[in-house]
C-alpha cells in the first residue's frame, strides 16, 4: 500500500508540475500587460495625461521589466523572428531565461513576487489561506457529516423520503453564485429577514470588545458563505451515498442481518453503510478542490478576503505570478484528496489490502 501511494503522489505531483508550468508559459508570453500592470500611475511619473509614451515612461518599462525579469527569454530555447535577409529560426538560450529562474526560485520556496502589489506571492496564499481553510474546511466537515446522517435516514423508507429527495436534486441543478445571491437576498437583506452582514468581514470597531464579540461576528460573516458552499455540496454526496445504501440494502448479506432480527436502522450502520461508503470516497477525493473553487465564487460575491477572492483579482489584473501559484495550491489540495481517497479505499476494502 505504502509503495501504491508512493507512485500515486508522484504521478500527481508530476501532473500538477506540468499544469503550473503550462500556465506560468502561456501567461508570461503577455510581458508588455504585465509591465503595464506594474507601472506606478501617471501622476507619480509626472506625465501628462498623453498616451505617446515619454522616455521616462520608456526608461520606467524597462527598469520593471528587468526586476521582474520579464527581459529574459520565456524558455531554454525560443524562435528568433525574421529580420532582413536573417531567416527565422531557433535559439538556445540555456539557463537565462523565466522559466529557468522560476522553477528554481520554487524549489527554493520562492514562488516569485506580486506583479501588483510587489508582495511575495507565498506570504500573500499563506495570509489568503489563513481565511479560505477554515471556510472551506468548515464547509466541507458540514457536508460530510450532514451527507452521512441524511442518506442513512432516505435509507430507511421515511415518509419525507421523496420531498426531501426531489429538493436535493432541485438545489444541485442550481449554480453556486444563485445560491448564494439567494441566501443574500433572503437572510441580508432589511426588506426580508436581515440576520446576517451581507457582505465583507468588520470588526468591532470598539477597542473594549471581548474577544467572544469578535468571534461572534466572525462566525456571523462567516455563516452565509458556508452554508452556500455546504448546501451546494450537499445534494450530490447525500444522492449518491442513499443510491449505494438502496442497493446494498438490497444484497443478501442485509436480507440475513434482517432475518436475524436486526432493525433497519442497525442493518444500515453496522453492515451497509461501510460498503455503500466505498463509491462515495471518490466524490470525497474532489469535493475539497471543488469547494477551493467554489470559494473563488462565493468570496467574491460576499467580500471575503480569502485566496478565491484573491486570484479572481489576479486573473483581472493579469498578475501572473500569483495565478501560478494558485494552481500549486489548488493542485496540492486535489493531490491531498487523492491520497487520502486511495488511503481509506484500502482500510475499508479488504480486497484491496490482499491485492496490496
Amino acid at each position: 500500500m505504502a509503495q501504491l501511494l508512493f507512485w500515486r503522489l508522484v504521478r500527481t505531483a508530476l501532473a500538477v508540475w506540468a499544469l503550473a508550468s503550462i500556465v506560468f508559459l502561456l501567461s508570461h508570453r503577455d510581458a508588455a500587460a504585465a509591465v503595464q500592470v506594474a507601472m506606478p500611475d501617471a501622476a507619480e511619473l509626472g506625465t501628462t495625461g498623453n498616451a505617446t509614451p515619454t522616455i521616462g515612461n520608456r526608461a520606467t518599462e524597462a527598469s520593471i521589466s528587468q526586476r521582474l525579469g520579464l527581459n529574459l527569454p520565456l524558455f531554454y530555447a525560443s524562435r528568433s523572428p525574421r529580420s532582413g535577409i536573417t531567416s527565422a529560426g531557433w535559439h538556445w538560450n540555456g539557463a537565462a531565461n523565466q522559466y529557468h529562474r522560476w522553477l528554481s526560485g520554487l524549489l527554493r520556496g520562492n514562488w516569485g513576487t506580486s506583479f501588483r502589489t510587489g508582495q511575495p506571492v507565498l506570504s500573500r496564499l499563506r495570509d489568503a489561506l489563513s481565511f479560505t481553510l477554515p471556510l472551506t474546511g468548515t464547509a466541507a466537515l458540514l457536508a460530510v457529516l450532514t451527507a452521512l446522517a441524511l442518506a442513512q435516514r432516505l435509507s430507511v423508507k421515511s415518509r419525507w423520503q421523496g420531498p426531501v429527495r426531489a429538493f436535493l436534486a432541485a438545489v444541485h441543478g442550481l449554480p453556486l453564485f444563485v445560491v448564494a445571491l439567494a441566501l443574500l437576498l433572503v437572510f441580508a437583506n432589511p426588506d426580508v429577514l436581515e440576520w446576517f452582514p451581507a457582505y465583507g468581514l468588520d470588526q468591532p470597531s470598539d477597542v473594549e470588545a471581548g474577544s467572544w464579540e469578535r468571534v461572534g461576528t466572525y462566525a456571523m460573516h462567516m455563516a452565509l458563505p458556508i452554508f452556500a458552499l455546504t448546501l451546494t455540496a450537499l445534494p450530490e454526496l447525500t444522492l449518491q451515498l442513499d443510491a449505494a445504501l438502496t442497493q446494498e440494502l438490497g444484497a443478501d448479506y442485509a436480507t440475513t442481518a434482517r432475518a436475524k432480527g436486526l432493525a433497519e436502522g442497525a442493518v444500515v450502520r453496522h453492515h451497509a453503510l461501510r460498503n455503500a461508503l466505498l463509491p462515495t470516497f471518490t466524490q470525497l477525493a474532489e469535493l475539497l478542490p471543488s469547494l477551493v473553487a467554489g470559494a473563488v465564487v462565493v468570496e467574491v460575491i460576499f467580500a471575503l478576503p480569502g485566496m478565491g477572492r484573491l486570484l479572481a483579482e489576479a486573473a483581472a489584473s493579469r498578475d501572473y505570478h500569483m495565478l501560478v501559484g494558485g494552481v500549486l495550491i489548488t493542485g496540492a489540495a486535489r493531490l491531498l484528496a487523492l491520497a487520502l481517497a486511495d488511503f481509506f479505499y484500502w482500510w475499508l476494502d479488504p480486497r484491496i489490502r490482499w491485492q496490496s
